[in-house]
């Protein structure tokens, strides 16, 4: 008996299916679907922009958004995740469509396959009816918006930064984003608990604006001061953060620790950092997530090494005491 073919199920006349080979990781192009700060950059066909309202990526969690057409059209779309399989699968039920006209239901199910360093993609929409598909793709366009939305992620994809160039942390706060937004722009907040546990801020000094400059010196209990000077180059409240950030003003021994065989010459092997905090709201909640991208994977590992995570992950549970006694 000849084996039955996925594509000839029961579904398989009532189906959009799309494939795309990605030349990025599994790892990119997962998060560049379930970050809604990367979704935002490309989802939608050529010429669309969308604004998402909600994105709580997990079974059950609810991604609300607008796409608006080259002519201003807008196609409210409201979904509901069923699967979340890190990297490997995303399944959710849409509803959307045109304002005014007849709404748009489906089940779609992204398969993310990794292929070495490249990644297969697949998309599979399934309709209630054959009728139903074969009118949304008439009436929409479905299968010709779906290919282009591809393109558009293989293009955002292209110009993403190696994931080896930087270190992300990531943490839930029960607090509105506002709240964590003033947190972070607020010199006399942030005193309160930027750095690892121990670390005092005796200079903190904010211009929070496209251009503006900021400094920060980190004094650590024994009396060793850790200068940070930088410019903010985004400042979307209270959504993003995009900053530089120099510590060639911290102590010989940290440089020493970072890179053992510099050149006398050499007083900043790290370079310049840049800094993305983002503020993205859950239910109330807000999600933070610092990244931080530097000139190479082997100063990434370096910083690392001396205890990067553990100083931010300390800074981060400061920071959260701060938050909770607001």
């Amino acid at each position: 008996m000849k084996p039955k073919n996925p594509s000839e199920g029961p579904s398989a006349d009532r189906e959009i299916v799309i494939a795309r080979v990605f030349d990025a990781p599994r790892e990119l192009v997962w998060e560049a679907w379930t970050n809604p700060q990367h979704v935002a950059n490309w989802w939608g066909p050529v010429g669309f922009t969308t604004t998402i309202e909600e994105m709580d990526v997990r079974p059950g969690g609810v991604w609300k958004h607008v796409m608006r057409g080259p002519d201003g059209t807008e196609y409210p779309n409201h979904s509901v995740f069923q699967e979340v399989v890190k990297p490997e699968r995303i399944v959710f039920a849409n509803g959307g469509g045109r304002k005014g006209a007849r709404g748009v239901n489906f089940v779609s199910t992204w398969t993310f396959e990794a292929l070495d360093q490249q990644t297969k993609l697949t998309i599979r929409h399934v309709f209630a009816t054959a009728e139903e598909r074969d009118r949304v793709a008439r009436e929409y366009g479905a299968v010709e918006g779906a290919k282009q939305t591809l393109g558009r992620l293989a293009e955002y994809l292209a110009k993403a930064p190696a994931p080896e160039r930087e270190f992300m942390i990531s943490r839930v706060f029960d607090a509105p984003r506002e709240q964590l937004w003033r947190a972070w722009t607020d010199p006399k907040q942030m005193t309160r608990w930027w750095g690892p546990k121990g670390f005092t801020n005796p200079v903190c000094e904010l211009d929070v604006r496209v251009g503006g400059a900021y400094r920060l010196t980190m004094r650590s209990g024994d009396g060793v001061d850790y200068p940070i000077t930088g410019v903010f180059r985004e400042v979307a409240a209270p959504e993003r953060l995009v900053m530089t950030m120099d510590c060639t003003g911290h102590p010989k021994e940290w440089h020493d620790m970072v890179k053992p065989n510099r050149a006398p010459g050499d007083h900043n092997p790290v370079g310049e950092m840049i800094q993305t905090v983002t503020f993205e709201n859950v239910g109330g909640k807000t999600r933070l997530t610092v990244r931080t991208r530097f000139q190479s994977a082997a100063i990434r590992d370096a910083m690392v090494k001396v205890g990067m995570n553990e100083g931010w992950s300390q800074s981060l549970e400061r920071l959260d005491a701060v938050v909770a006694k607001a």
